[in-house]
């Protein structure tokens, strides 16, 4: 009886376990992309990441928001690289650092900075993963902040999944959603 038993609970552990090394840092997503902020802003967002080895990934993005009320675009491109260490079979910690640049349509200077972020992405089940980063950022014209970052993926295969995110930096809630391929 105890054989049959502890044979179920692997039996039903194994779709975990299949699953728990499959954080991927192969991807590309795009979607819409909103800041809160005072204006707030709003336009499309393509974010991807490639691993150079089990352990280091490069990323980066392209973000083009219409700025409210106003005539003013902005163009924010970034690229980075990242560290991941299993912690566990379906947790990593994450350390990452990426180049920023802004770029206004409309006279403005285009500023450039940089961010650094470390935390933790974890698959929770076989189609829910999700990820915590506490990060500073510092742009030209600001003092640098300390900003949190909390995003979800719903899988709906092991190629496809939805995202959402949303940073919480000096005030501003900025948010992401939108699908995502892993390759």
């Amino acid at each position: 009886m105890k054989r049959n038993l502890m044979t179920l609970a692997l039996l039903a552990a194994l779709p975990f376990a299949a699953n728990a090394g499959e954080l991927s840092y192969n991807y590309v997503e795009a979607g819409y992309s909103l800041v809160n902020s005072n204006p707030d802003a709003d336009g499309l967002a393509v974010n991807g990441s490639y691993a150079l080895t089990d352990n280091i990934h490069a990323f980066g993005g392209y973000s083009t928001f219409n700025i409210e009320n106003t005539p003013v675009d902005l163009d924010i491109w970034n690229l980075g690289l990242g560290y991941n260490y299993g912690l566990s079979d379906n947790t990593d910690l994450l350390v990452r650092g990426a180049y920023e640049k802004g770029y206004f349509d409309r006279g403005f200077a285009n500023p450039d900075g940089w961010y650094g972020e470390t935390g933790v992405r974890s698959l929770f089940a076989s189609n829910l993963e999700g990820w915590a980063l506490v990060g500073y950022e510092d742009t030209e014209g600001s003092n640098g902040d300390v900003y949190g970052k909390f995003g979800a993926q719903i899988k709906i295969n092991k190629s496809f999944g939805v995202v959402a995110e949303v940073k919480f930096i000096d005030g501003d809630e900025q948010y992401f959603i939108g699908p995502r391929l892993t390759f």
